[in-house]
């Protein structure tokens, strides 16, 4: 049976986020606190390319917090590129708990397919 699933996605699992980071050829991401144009934020802390400020993530809550200035300090596609990458990897981690197999495919429109095959 075949099922489509969309996910709205708030990042709060460290393995994914380092593999998320990995996919995309970014810096590790790092626990700490960092400087904000509004402010300081505390959480795992992602640099993403051509962004003037991190981007942290509450690591409770996985809430993002960051400053782009409607785009001026940072492309948004950086972002929502990031929260698909690592939506992709929390459902991978969670499949192989439970010993599914998983495979993944490249869409033309830009989205990701995950089959997860049960035994």
């Amino acid at each position: 049976m075949s099922h489509i699933v969309s996910i709205q996605t708030r990042a709060r699992d460290m393995a994914a986020i380092e593999a998320a980071c990995r996919r995309l050829d970014l810096a590790p991401p790092v626990k700490g606190t960092a400087q904000l144009y509004s402010g300081e934020a505390t959480g795992v802390i992602v640099r993403l390319p051509g962004w003037q400020y991190p981007v942290v993530f509450n690591e409770e809550s996985g809430e993002a917090k960051f400053d782009n200035f409607e785009g001026r300090w940072g492309d948004q596609r950086s972002l929502d590129h990031f929260l698909q990458y690592y939506a992709v990897e929390r459902a991978k981690i969670e499949a192989r708990k439970k010993g599914y197999a998983v495979t993944e495919q490249a869409l033309e429109d830009g989205s990701i397919r995950l089959q997860i095959v049960t035994s």
